[in-house]
């Protein structure tokens, strides 16, 4: 009897794998029907390479100084605007001034055409030369050498904030006098208003915004009257 059951068991999964593999909605052996659930994080690899890729974006210094001069209620302008404000007929009755906040050698030295001289770390001796146009100029960018230079910075709040000068008045050229020299642009030598203009630096051809240039400075303007 034990022989016969074995027996009727074999026949009985032969027909039914037989059966199974004939019917069009028969199962596949071989396919797993309950998976479980596979883990989509990103192995060791990729995570390593999204990290890298997360941390290639790094600020400029232009993008840096921006921000820094908005967290203090200042707008940064650019070469192009600042030559629009250079070109600007308001210039001409003080509707827009250029405030160089170097020391009194590098102004003399050279400055933008037509700008007023302050100096924060002696305010009294320039304040009443820029008191009156501060007041009633519509637009004013204050400039020093660009670069690391901060003087601009300083000055323009300085007297925005003793004056109660609106802050949309107020820009701070970034690239300096070092970047309008650069450019090839006129400098005004000695005094406002000298009538003393020259471009002391060529821009070289190629060379990008706000390469270093030479300005003079009194002790090479005294040694050249030497030679």
């Amino acid at each position: 009897m034990l022989q016969e059951s074995v027996l009727v068991a074999l026949l009985g999964a032969a027909l039914a794998f037989a059966a199974n593999a004939l019917s069009p909605r028969g199962l596949q052996l071989t396919k797993n029907y309950f998976p479980g659930k596979t883990s989509t994080l990103p192995g060791p690899a990729a995570a390593t390479n999204l990290t890298t890729v997360a941390g290639t974006r790094t600020n400029t210094p232009l993008e840096l100084l921006s921000a820094r001069l908005q967290a203090n209620g200042l707008q940064l302008a650019d070469s192009n605007q600042v030559m629009q404000l250079f070109h600007d007929p308001r210039r001409e009755q003080d509707g827009v001034i250029f405030i160089d906040a170097r020391n009194d050698d590098h102004y003399r030295a050279g400055h933008i055409p037509g700008a007023y001289h302050f100096d924060r770390f002696r305010p009294e001796q320039y304040l009443t030369n820029v008191l009156q146009v501060c007041l009633t100029a519509q637009q004013m960018v204050f400039y020093c050498n660009g670069g690391d230079c901060d003087d601009s910075e300083h000055a323009a709040i300085m007297l925005r904030d003793s004056m109660g000068i609106p802050k949309e008045k107020v820009f701070v050229y970034g690239g300096g006098l070092t970047e309008w020299a650069t450019n090839g642009l006129p400098i005004e030598l000695g005094l406002r208003n000298s009538g003393q203009l020259t471009n002391l630096v060529k821009p070289a051809a190629g060379s990008p915004v706000g390469q270093a240039s030479r300005l003079p400075t009194p002790a090479t303007k005294a040694e050249e009257s030497k030679q």
